[in-house]
């Protein structure tokens, strides 16, 4: 029935679908901007694989890889509707069979330093191979100098100063 004409009725409670005459789904209908009803059949196959995933059980895939791994794919599935992270979940398993546990996990570990719950933060780190570089020295920082520029020993100075009042 894909790319066919269909017919829809909407009540205050249900949406029905009917092709040619003939009701071929219903759903309860959901009010409010942004809900959405799906059922698992009505889905395209390869759709329905990530139906049977669960928050909790790509949490616990990622752990088997690493704890910052575990904390980031929580992070990432912190959302009003965690499937629409599930396509990222399947992603980073692919990154780790590609790049080893060792590195999905670092790669994991500097996302979540860096507070970027984002799939394509972990990718950008793996391609760049920044997972191999230390996590405990902070990137060098260019002195700022300018004559405009005060800097906090200006502020000390002037309100340590009773004139000042």
């Amino acid at each position: 029935m894909v790319h066919e004409r269909v017919d829809a009725r909407f009540t205050a409670s249900t949406v029905e679908v009917f092709f040619k005459n003939r009701r071929v789904a219903g759903h309860a209908r959901l009010t409010g901007r942004g809900r959405y009803a799906t059922r698992v059949e009505h889905m395209p196959r390869a759709h329905r694989a990530h139906a049977e995933w669960t928050p909790s059980r790509l949490i616990a895939w990622a752990e088997q890889t690493g704890p910052a791994t575990g904390r980031f794919v929580a992070g990432l599935l912190e959302r009003p509707h965690p499937e629409q992270g599930y396509r990222a979940c399947l992603g980073l398993m692919r990154l780790g069979r590609e790049q080893g546990a060792d590195r999905l996990e670092a790669a994991c570990q500097r996302a979540e330093s860096l507070r970027s719950y984002r799939f394509r933060t972990v990718e950008h780190i793996l391609k760049h191979q920044q997972d191999r570089l230390p996590l405990d020295e902070p990137p060098a920082r260019p002195a700022l100098t300018h004559e405009n520029l005060r800097g906090a020993r200006y502020y000390e100075e002037v309100y340590a100063d009773p004139a000042h009042d």
